[in-house]
């Protein structure tokens, strides 16, 4: 699987209607089953760039392949009992991907191995 290195930007000044003095504002929670992923002011909002797969994969791709997309906002969560709903995978290439523990959908975010770190792709969940 390739995959862009993990480069962090600083988001100082960053205006968001989901972020509040750097961290998540809002509740975020799963968009297929509306379950509460993380509490408000539970996560830093960080940007760097990570391959993650397609959470629907196209059924007419080659049989073993993963279909990607480069996502670069996430969630950054330190400790991961700070997640109120979440489901690791097994390791793939030294992390685990998140998924909602309640309906399954995922990955919506990745679990870094290295530095014991998850982080939740904005893409793929919802505020509220």
């Amino acid at each position: 699987m390739s995959e862009v290195e993990n480069k962090v930007v600083p988001v100082e000044g960053e205006e968001k209607d989901y972020v509040e003095d750097g961290k998540n504002k809002l509740i975020v929670k799963c968009k297929f089953c509306g379950s509460k992923i993380l509490d408000k002011k539970s996560a830093k909002y960080m940007t760097l760039e990570k391959e993650l797969p397609l959470m629907q994969q196209d059924n007419n791709r080659k049989e073993g392949e993963i279909q990607n997309e480069a996502v670069n906002e996430f969630y950054h969560v330190e400790n991961m009992y700070t997640f109120e709903n979440i489901g690791f995978t097994h390791t793939v290439a030294n992390c685990k991907y998140l998924s909602c523990a309640d309906c399954d959908a995922g990955p919506v975010g990745y679990y870094d191995m290295d530095t014991k770190h998850s982080y939740v792709a904005i893409s793929r969940i919802v505020h509220a």
